[in-house]
């Protein structure tokens, strides 16, 4: 069979609708000796009003380039709404990816951050939702393994026998180190360098093959700012074939940070955060495919990305 374009986006938009209490500076230089971040929410601010502007570029192709595009993406907090039961913060993105709008849902509470899904969703990411994509404090020279899946349902017939393909996906991050980062926003020095990894295997029912596909996105956050860069690499082969290879570049242009509010008037205990005691369900994305991007049945195939904090 004939596997077109296939390629998947991962979310790491990192939002908070608590601030976390503030450690003495005596415990804060401890924590920062051991590469602790004490202070973790400080990088991923989600006021109401903030907005970040980002530029993009798109590259794509077998063995040589075939297509290069450049595009543009807003991210912002709009607000927050009540989902399953639980209020989440509203990001809303009008391109990320070059893949078209979207909202996207966030809780965080002391221990991390847990996604709640999108609109528009696609059937492979409501067997994900709601999971934790991140863990606080955030500790440099640390990783852990996020998921480990099988037998999802797909959500695509790639090899058009009338029946949804099955994939297992396993995933894991990392956090790499703190570094100097210039983009068109400015230099931003200290940020934290976060490394994600996916791998997943799709299990074609007629063939019996098995296409194999990748996703490594290496990603930026300023503290006070969120995200500033990103760099993601997605291939999917089949077999001995390379297949296609993507890369996705978004930089930060420009940003407005609103004043963080004093206090929210509710704390929230660890027990409280979904997922905050299940180490094997921590998720550090999302996999989504792109609507722009279609299996051979010509049925689009899904979309997400990694938004804007």
């Amino acid at each position: 069979m004939a596997l077109k374009k296939l390629r998947h986006r991962w979310v790491l938009i990192l939002g908070a609708v608590l601030p976390l209490s503030v450690a003495p500076l005596s415990m804060s230089l401890a924590a920062e000796d051991a590469g602790i971040i004490a202070q973790s929410a400080d990088y991923f601010p989600d006021q109401i009003g903030n907005e970040w502007h980002y530029r993009g570029q798109m590259i794509e192709g077998p063995l040589q380039t075939i297509d290069n595009k450049f595009f543009s993406n807003v991210s912002s907090v709009t607000g927050t709404k009540s989902l399953k039961g639980m209020t989440v913060t509203v990001y809303h993105d009008t391109n990320p990816g070059n893949h078209g709008a979207s909202d996207s849902f966030y809780r965080r509470d002391s221990v991390g951050i847990v996604y709640y899904g999108s609109e528009p969703g696609t059937p492979f990411e409501k067997q994900l939702v709601p999971y934790q994509i991140v863990r606080f404090p955030l500790t440099i020279s640390s990783s852990f393994p996020q998921f480990n899946r099988k037998e999802l349902d797909f959500g695509a017939d790639l090899d058009q026998d009338g029946v949804n393909e099955k994939a297992d996906a396993q995933g894991e991050n990392a956090v790499v180190s703190r570094e100097s980062i210039t983009v068109p926003a400015g230099t931003f020095k200290d940020a934290v360098k976060v490394e994600a990894r996916m791998h997943m295997q799709i299990h074609l029912s007629r063939t019996k093959k098995t296409a194999v596909g990748t996703d490594v996105m290496t990603a930026w956050f300023a503290k006070g700012v969120g995200l500033v860069k990103y760099v993601e690499r997605q291939e999917l082969s089949q077999g001995e074939e390379r297949g296609v290879v993507t890369d996705i570049t978004e930089e930060l242009e420009s940003y407005e940070i609103k004043p963080p509010k004093p206090s929210l008037g509710r704390r929230e205990s660890p027990a409280e955060g979904l997922l905050a005691d299940h180490t094997g369900d921590d998720e550090l994305r999302q996999v989504l495919f792109s609507s722009s991007l279609r299996a051979d049945s010509g049925e689009p195939m899904a979309t997400k990305r990694l938004p804007a904090d």
